[in-house]
């Protein structure tokens, strides 16, 4: 008996390793049709930003070259899922229509009509999780709900197996004939101006990367992470985010890899294994902020707690113009945002320490540093985007209070302490002695002048002063706490 042609819908899950729907549509037999598309219409404010664009474009080259070793072929089409979906399976014969699940809010709602709209035409239709430890509805909090803080999250998560990754599937056959757009017409990559050039010389999309990049971690790195991960100096980190992001590589493989690790160290005695869970437990906090937006799914516009939604925000231009072009006066925050800008990524620890200083030194609200990272990381993802942003804004489910407000000049110290990842960002001030390189302001006349440094001039004075912002944002955070008690 001939088997019908299965149609795998391919979206954040660009991998042919631990793929559960490539790898159930390779086990139904027949032959296979391979499906990408650039869905702008539905996704609205969410589409693609620009530093995604180009992460995108390589990942998908990466994914045709190893699809076609596999003897399939990917089609890239543009315009609405909604539409193109059921019209490739049309065209293919598929007798299925298998994809993996996202949790975006604008992707769930489709998934589901798309789901039924398949299913009435005659069509198997099929979702799968490869996203996601577990899915966001299975980890309950004793009373059933879902949870609004992450330590017992992560002690819930720490209770339950992790399925093991599904296999790559073997050669298989491919359907003929499906017309496809040309990657390169979809102009992903930055033309004039190409400000890609720092992308480039960083990153490396696509699955054999993401393998490589972990395979590198865990034998180099991961033994000291649980003390060097605070610091941006130092190449502590994994730096999977965007590979996690585009689906290249899997959490369940993360995880996998990771327990592997902790089974040579003989459990988790020593540095080495508290380092390695430590790691996975940062991997539970993307698990977290899925887990937030998929119960919460107006989380990346709209504060968690409701009485921020008073808070007295400033509307300064000028102020959010320089923070997003590393010219606060502040070296640390400048050093994040110009790597920000050069290389599509940013150390977790300068990620809380330049979002602290927009919303609560700056007073510029939340979501407007959400908009430009989503513009500007290479690894925006809606869930830890807005959790994280919420979190440190002091608005969001986690126990992070509004008057935690980072110090950006104790931030530096001792995070880089030798001051070596602000001279690299911030070579204007490279001359600075150690003592003042967090804090030129304060350095005397003479220094600045040995260190050619010109504040004002070569370098930027403070946007404003740390402790009179830090007052100000307190005041405003007491007065809508008085709003919300009357």
């Amino acid at each position: 008996m001939t088997v019908s042609p299965t149609l795998v819908w391919f979206r954040l899950d660009l991998r042919l390793s631990d793929n559960p729907a490539l790898h159930a549509a390779a086990g139904r037999g027949g032959p296979v049709a391979a499906l990408f598309v650039l869905d702008d219409e539905d996704a609205g404010d969410w589409s693609f930003g620009g530093a995604q664009r180009w992460w995108l474009h390589g990942s998908l080259a990466a994914l045709a070259e190893a699809l076609a070793k596999k003897g399939v072929a990917l089609v890239l089409r543009r315009g609405r899922a909604a539409e193109i979906v059921p019209a490739v399976a049309r065209e293919s014969g598929a007798g299925a229509v298998y994809w993996n699940r996202c949790y975006e809010p604008w992707r769930v709602a489709r998934d589901r009509q798309l789901k039924q709209a398949l299913a009435d035409e005659g069509l198997e239709t099929e979702s799968f999780n490869a996203a996601l430890l577990h899915e966001p509805w299975t980890v309950k909090t004793g009373q059933g709900g879902p949870y609004g803080v992450y330590s017992p999250f992560w002690r819930a998560l720490q209770q339950r197996e992790v399925a093991p990754p599904w296999p790559t599937p073997g050669a298989m056959t491919g359907v003929e004939g499906l017309e496809s757009d040309a990657l390169e017409d979809w102009q992903l990559l930055p033309t004039r101006p190409d400000w890609a050039g720092g992308l480039r010389e960083t990153w490396t999309p696509g699955e054999a990367a993401a393998q490589g990049r972990l395979g590198a971690f865990l034998q180099h790195a991961i033994e000291d992470y649980g003390e060097e991960r605070n610091r941006p100096d130092l190449e502590s980190t994994s730096r999977l985010s965007p590979h996690l992001h585009f689906g290249e590589i899997g959490p369940r493989q993360v995880w996998a890899a990771t327990q592997d690790f902790l089974e040579r160290q003989g459990g988790q005695p020593g540095k080495a294994g508290k380092s390695a869970w430590k790691f996975l437990s940062e991997l539970a906090w993307r698990e977290f902020s899925y887990h937030l937006l998929y119960h919460h799914p107006a989380l990346p516009e709209q504060p968690w707690r409701e009485n921020f939604r008073a808070f007295p925000w400033s509307d300064d231009e000028a102020a959010f113009r320089a923070w997003t072009k590393g010219r606060t006066g502040y070296p640390i925050v400048d050093a994040g945002m110009r790597q920000l800008w050069q290389t599509g990524w940013l150390h977790n620890r300068v990620r809380m320490v330049v979002g602290s200083f927009l919303v609560k030194d700056l007073l510029i609200p939340w979501q407007r540093g959400e908009a430009w990272f989503w513009d500007t990381l290479v690894d925006a993802d809606l869930a830890n985007n807005a959790a994280s942003w919420q979190w440190v804004s002091g608005c969001g489910a986690d126990a992070a209070p509004y008057f935690r407000i980072f110090n950006p000049v104790l931030q530096g110290e001792k995070f880089d302490p030798e001051g070596t990842y602000v001279r690299h960002w911030v070579p204007e001030l490279a001359g600075l002695p150690d003592r003042w390189l967090h804090k030129p302001w304060e350095a005397p006349a003479e220094v600045l002048q040995d260190a050619g440094v010109r504040l004002g001039d070569s370098y930027p004075e403070p946007l404003v002063d740390h402790q009179r912002a830090r007052q100000k944002a307190l005041a405003a955070f007491e007065e809508i706490k008085k709003d919300a008690a009357e």
